[in-house]
């Protein structure tokens, strides 16, 4: 239906006055122009009201449309106005014209046209003002403004929907079509110039706050904070109550979740209750510090309070008697290199009471007690239940030992023959690549001697077998500077002790070994780092020790226990692992140039040279060795000085002529009587099949109660971790004060478009009133939330596993569990990671206001949490302590711009790269946001549409949740691999 008065068709025009109106008329609600008329003729007969939808027909012309007996007796002879009211009609039943009896009967609806069928009758009071108005402007001559199609001068309007599509599909959902029916159907009208310019701004044209068409007959989105029903089929726009929000175009209200904010007319949701929580959270945590610091103040008062006390005692004690008390314990250890201190016998304690007994050469404990303090008759009787009261250290024997890497030109070890006696403290010595760190490792079974024979307790068998036996100490202090003293210690024994021992028991022998390594005056205080010193170095080094201790080892292998000491700590770690050697505990050093005193402490000596033995034999007797062989050792000279001189060939200085090469020296040795002794000695070992396996049952068992079982291991390395997390909590409050910093600032930064980050084309048929599309806001929502997420959760994921590298190692290598210390270090950062989560989101879904679900959004920003700290233990594992917190930054921020936001996903397909981008998680997360963001406006927008141009799915909702799990997961099983593998895969 359209007219052509215009020279080519153009839509009907209700409100346009086709002919002269001679009297009573309106439009009623289905815009049909209803007319008062007579039946046979217009002016004749009695009144009666006609209702015709095809205005071009004209309404006094033809006798059709619906007919309506008239309420008011009124017909045009009687000269009625157009807008006269007392004449109406008699809606309770329509009639149509009969051309067969020229009379009017009962409507028969197929015999209507559909226009016609459509008509009510019943005055629509908005269509007929327009309509009268239109016609006292044209009856005045002027242009008739009310009834113009389009409000932009001389501009058309161009039909969006035919009649079969306006009764199929009615109004599309979500807009309002106020003045569209079937006779009125929606137009498309050229735009104003300020109106386009606010659609291909991306805005809606709004005159007084309210969205307008172009047109009368254009349709208009429903405005926000509105939602037009679509029972009312377009005609009715309701302000969205309380409790629920409105988002542009809504067809109903959205419920808001319990305790969010929704006052009437809202167009997002407030989300109160996360704020709350993280509030409340907040409080708690403050309130936890401002406690613990309180009660750390209290005790630290109350202790200076007590030595104020004793303090005056002295004081008073010095007034009356003249003479001052004798100092109590002192940290000797802290005294300048230059230091005089040497402890006398008399002040001897703790472990260097043992010095006084014989070095022991039998094969079990037999220690009189009667001589023993309370603190080093505790730590024996530990180390005799530990060991069943058997075989208290451990002896070694070997034969023709060698050792060459695989791909190595030359052996590194080779005719290595000899033996270290339990209870013994030998020292190995040699030069630079001597080989004294591979022949250590190979009595400690890390490394597997390529040939010869290791025998233990003159038994032959397996080394890696009693690695739960024998302790290592590295050269550097590797410790928890997080822990305390009796913490580090007590977590080494909860470990590696037999695990049948109760807790209380491990305790106990935790404090007899921080006793008699005279720690008690430490015992609570941190350790700190190297840079950041608590203690001194050589409490850090009995730490160290006491850490292996803690195991009740049988044997203890120590690297360069000296280094980094100033000579009276030197002299004082010596005397104290002699003194253990003196109880029966097998004690090997590596050791460069030993002052005299310390060098005299020594039971027994390897010297190494080329990876062959120079020297084997008691402290006592090298000297004469070397004379033997032309070298003189100068009156009053450091002797380990001079030997170090000689087995490193330059030993010119003690010998004027002859051969000083190492060379020459191993020749010499494998010549000596000494070296013919000892391989007379290993050839009278004897034993039998019954002895052997005698001795592996019995270390069988020792071995099977020895250590934690695996779950326990898990509860306690969480347990330390926590405690780690908790001792570092100024960097916690930092990383969340920085997760909160990016929350909010991205959501100041998306906060101007309240909540509607995608624009589409609308469906059809009103694409054409489609205003400029944005496809990028989701996806570019989506990539600031991941580049966020990284800055603020590389660095410290990176932290989880970096800084333990070397603590990992010397406990992996003492048996410790890799898999529940890995489980345990992951399952520990897991609250970090929620709180984290917890501010940045809070913060941004609150000023944001993203039209998704809050639970999905922190669910997957969460997951992508998981993520980046799992991406930056891999990145742990394989770059430098010291770069890796920069470079797992860089790599989150190059897996969070690949997320398909820019370049766009689609093009990225084009290029057949999508897998590269599928590989991070960065794609999964974009495509989680995106399908949230934009599948609840299918029924307003062409999603279809905007799927394809960008390149994700809409309805992969959790399947991203899975696979950034996944990631995730794929992530931790690559960092543990290279948690096994080392120090190889480092750069």
């Amino acid at each position: 239906m359209s007219s052509q008065k215009l020279g080519f068709d153009v839509p009907q025009d209700p409100f346009w006055p086709q002919d002269e109106i001679l009297g009573p008329a309106f439009l009623d609600t289905q815009a049909c122009l209803c007319a008062l008329r007579g039946t046979d003729h217009v002016r004749a007969g009695e009144g009666k009201w006609q209702c015709i939808g095809n205005q071009t027909q004209g309404v006094y012309a033809v006798t059709t449309g619906k007919w309506f007996n008239n309420v008011g007796g009124g017909n045009l002879q009687s000269n009625l106005a157009i807008s006269d009211a007392t004449n109406t009609p008699d809606l309770s039943k329509p009639l149509m014209y009969s051309n067969n009896t020229r009379s009017l009967v009962d409507v028969v609806p197929s015999e209507l046209s559909v226009w016609d069928q459509a008509c009510t009758g019943e005055n629509q009071t908005t269509f007929s003002t327009s309509y009268y108005r239109a016609a006292k402007q044209a009856e005045r001559g002027d242009t008739p403004v009310d009834a113009a199609p389009c409000w932009r001068p001389g501009a058309y309007p161009i039909q969006m929907q035919n009649v079969t599509s306006w009764q199929v599909q009615g109004c599309n959902e979500g807009f309002l079509c106020a003045n569209n029916t079937v006779n009125s159907l929606p137009q498309f009208c050229p735009p104003i110039t300020e109106c386009q310019i606010a659609r291909l701004g991306g805005f809606t044209c709004m005159f007084d706050g309210k969205n307008i068409g172009m047109g009368p007959f254009e349709p208009v989105v429903c405005q926000q904070g509105y939602y037009c029903p679509p029972s009312s089929n377009g005609t009715e726009m309701i302000i969205c109550p309380a409790g629920t929000y409105c988002q542009p175009g809504a067809p109903s209200p959205t419920p808001c979740l319990l305790g969010s904010h929704c006052p009437e007319g809202s167009t997002y949701e407030t989300f109160l209750i996360p704020v709350a929580v993280l509030i409340l959270a907040d409080l708690l945590l403050a309130i936890a510090f401002l406690w613990y610091f309180l009660r750390k103040r209290f005790w630290r008062s109350r202790e200076q309070t007590i030595n104020g006390i004793r303090r005056g005692k002295n004081s008073f004690k010095v007034a009356t008697t003249g003479y001052k008390e004798i100092p109590g314990e002192s940290d000797n250890e802290m005294l300048h290199m230059q230091a005089t201190y040497v402890p006398t016998r008399d002040a001897w304690t703790g472990f260097e009471a043992a010095l006084e007994f014989p070095a022991p050469r039998s094969s079990t404990l037999d220690v009189s007690e009667s001589g023993l303090s309370p603190q080093l008759r505790a730590f024996v009787e530990s180390m005799r239940r530990a060991t069943d009261g058997a075989r208290f250290g451990l002896s070694f024997a070997y034969s023709d030992l060698s050792y060459q890497p695989k791909g190595s030109a030359r052996p590194i070890l080779q005719n290595v023959t000899g033996s270290i006696e339990r209870g013994s403290l030998t020292a190995v010595m040699g030069g630079s690549g001597a080989g004294k760190s591979t022949f250590v490792n190979v009595l400690m079974g890390k490394v597997t001697n390529t040939g010869g024979t290791v025998m233990i307790n003159n038994v032959p068998g397996k080394i890696k077998r009693y690695k739960k036996l024998i302790g290592y100490v590295p050269q550097d202090d590797i410790v928890l500077p997080e822990l305390t003293v009796y913490e580090n210690i007590l977590h080494s024994a909860r470990i590696r002790l037999p695990r049948a021992w109760k807790d209380v028991d491990i305790q106990a022998h935790v404090n007899s070994v921080i006793d008699c390594l005279e720690l008690s005056h430490v015992r609570d205080s941190l350790v700190g780092s190297v840079g950041k010193p608590v203690i001194s170095g050589g409490q850090r080094k009995r730490v160290s020790i006491g850490m292996e201790l803690a195991a009740a080892p049988m044997a203890i292998f120590l690297d360069e226990p000296t280094s980094g000491l100033d000579a009276t700590a030197a002299s004082s770690i010596m005397r104290t692992l002699k003194a253990i050697g003196r109880l029966g505990i097998s004690v090997i050093v590596i050791i460069h140039q030993p002052r005299m005193e310390i060098f005299e402490m020594l039971d027994d000596l390897i010297l190494l040279a080329n990876g062959q033995i120079i020297y084997e034999g008691p402290e006592a007797e090298v000297q004469e060795f070397f004379q033997g062989v032309g070298f003189h050792f100068p009156e009053h000279s450091n002797y380990g000085d001079v030997v170090t001189d000689i087995v490193t060939g330059n030993g010119r200085a003690y010998k004027r002529s002859g051969d000083i090469s190492k060379d020459a020296l191993i020749a010499n040795w494998a010549q000596s009587r000494q070296q013919a002794s000892i391989r007379e000695k290993h050839a009278s070992i004897r034993y039998s099949r019954t002895s052997i396996a005698e001795n592996n049952h019995k270390h069988r068992e020792l071995l099977r109660k020895r250590g934690a079982p695996r779950w326990k291991q898990l509860w306690l390395c969480f347990a330390r971790a926590m405690l780690q997390q908790w001792r570092t909590r100024t960097a916690f409050c930092f990383e969340m004060a920085l997760a909160s910093i990016a929350g909010l600032l991205l959501g100041l930064a998306n906060n101007s478009k309240k909540g509607v980050l995608f624009t589409g084309t609308y469906n059809a048929p009103y694409e054409v009133i489609s205003l400029a599309t944005d496809y990028k806001s989701a996806p570019e929502f989506a990539l600031l939330t991941a580049i966020a997420i990284g800055l603020v959760s590389a660095a410290p994921g990176v932290k989880v596993f970096s800084e333990e590298m070397l603590l990992y190692r010397r406990e992996a290598e003492a048996g410790h569990s890799r898999v529940a210390y890995f489980l345990a270090k992951n399952v520990s950062v897991v609250p970090r990671m929620v709180f984290g989560c917890m501010h940045f989101s809070t913060l941004i879904l609150l000023l944001a206001v993203p039209i998704i679900n809050w639970g999905t959004a922190f669910l997957a920003n969460l997951v992508y949490f998981y993520c980046i700290y799992g991406l930056a233990s891999c990145v742990s594992m394989i770059v430098r302590r010291e770069d890796a917190p920069l470079f797992a930054t860089m790599i989150s921020l190059i897996v969070g711009i690949l997320s398909g936001a820019a370049p766009p996903l689609s093009s990225v397909q084009e290029w057949h790269m999508e897998w590269l981008w599928r590989a991070s998680p960065g794609t999964w997360l974009a495509e989680l946001y995106f399908g949230r963001l934009v599948e609840p406006f299918r029924y307003l927008y062409n999603v279809d549409l905007a799927a394809q141009a960008s390149g994700f799915h809409l309805d992969w909702h959790w399947r991203n949740m899975l696979y950034l799990l996944v990631i995730g997961t794929v992530y931790r099983v690559l960092a543990y691999f290279g948690l096994l593998v080392g120090s190889r895969l480092r750069i």
